[in-house]
C-alpha cells in the first residue's frame, strides 16, 4: 500500500486499533497476520458456544479453522495466559475475551461509497458474520439512486457526506467508484473526519497521518491464486497478501 509520507508495516499492525475491557494493546504491536485470524477464531468459538462445548485445544482449533496449531498458540501468547497447559482453553471465557477485543460489543457504522455492481452487492451482503458491523449509509452520483433505501440502507448525495458521517459517528468508509475518482473521494472522506477505509477500487490511494487504507484488488487475488495454481509452488496461509500502512 502506498501513503503520502508514510511508514509501511509489513508485519504488524499498531494495536491502538484494538481494546479489550481493562487488557488494552495501545502500548503493544500485534503481527498483522495474527489480527486477521482472530475474527476466525471468534466465529468458531461462537459455534462452540452455541453447541455447548465447555472447551477447547488448540489441536482441536486447528483442524477446525485450518490453521497449524503452534501458530494458533503463538498467536494467543500475544495476549498472555488464555489457557491452561494439559486442559485447554474454557471456551466462554476465550469468546468473551476476543468479543472485546475485536470490539463485539460496539456497533461501528460503515459508509458506503459507491453504489455500483459491487457496492449493491456489499450492501446485499450485510456482514452477515458479524454483529457489530452494519453499513448504515450509502452515497452515490447517480440520481436515480439518491433518495433510495437500498437493501434497508438509504442512499445520499455525495454533497451530504460530511453531514452524515457527522451525524451517525461513522469512522469506516468502503470505496467501490471508478479508480479515477478515488483519490478525490478518499480527500473528502478524511475531510468528513473518516479514519479507515476498504479501498476495492484498483488505484493505490494516499491518505494523511492516522488514516489507515487496506487495499482489496480482487483481480490481483484472482490473478495470484491462478499464478500458485499454474506455477506448481504452495500457496502458504500464513503469508498475508497485503499489509496495511498506517502514515507517519
Amino acid at each position: 500500500m502506498i501513503f503520502e509520507q508514510c511508514i509501511c508495516y509489513d508485519s504488524f499492525i499498531t494495536s491502538e486499533f484494538f481494546t479489550m475491557g481493562e487488557y488494552s494493546l495501545k502500548d503493544h504491536q500485534i503481527p498483522k497476520a495474527t489480527a486477521k485470524r482472530l475474527p476466525l477464531y471468534y466465529r468458531y468459538l461462537r459455534i462452540l458456544h452455541q453447541a455447548g462445548k465447555l472447551k477447547v485445544s488448540s489441536t482441536e482449533l486447528s483442524e477446525a479453522v485450518q490453521v497449524d496449531s503452534a501458530t494458533i498458540r503463538r498467536d494467543f501468547s500475544y495476549f498472555g495466559e488464555l489457557g491452561k497447559r494439559g486442559y485447554g482453553y474454557d471456551v466462554e471465557s476465550l469468546m468473551q475475551f476476543f468479543a472485546k477485543t475485536l470490539n463485539e460489543d460496539h456497533m461501528t457504522n460503515v459508509a458506503l461509497v459507491g453504489v455500483g455492481n459491487l457496492g449493491s452487492a456489499l450492501l446485499k451482503y450485510k456482514f452477515h458474520q458479524s454483529n457489530s458491523i452494519r453499513i448504515s449509509a450509502a452515497f452515490d452520483v447517480n440520481e436515480d439512486l439518491v433518495g433510495r433505501i437500498v437493501d434497508g440502507v438509504p442512499v445520499y448525495p455525495m454533497d451530504d457526506m460530511k453531514e452524515q458521517v457527522k451525524i451517525q459517528q461513522i469512522d469506516v468508509a468502503i470505496l467501490t467508484v471508478p479508480a479515477q475518482h478515488s483519490q478525490d473521494l478518499v480527500n473528502e472522506l478524511v475531510k468528513a473526519g473518516i479514519k479507515g477505509i476498504l479501498n476495492f477500487t484498483p488505484a493505490r490511494i494516499t491518505a494523511p497521518k492516522g488514516v489507515l487504507i487496506q487495499n482489496v484488488d480482487l483481480t490481483n487475488e484472482l490473478q495470484t491464486l491462478i499464478y500458485f495454481l499454474h506455477s506448481g509452488n504452495v500457496l502458504s496461509h500464513e503469508e498475508p497478501v497485503e499489509e496495511p500502512s498506517l502514515s507517519e
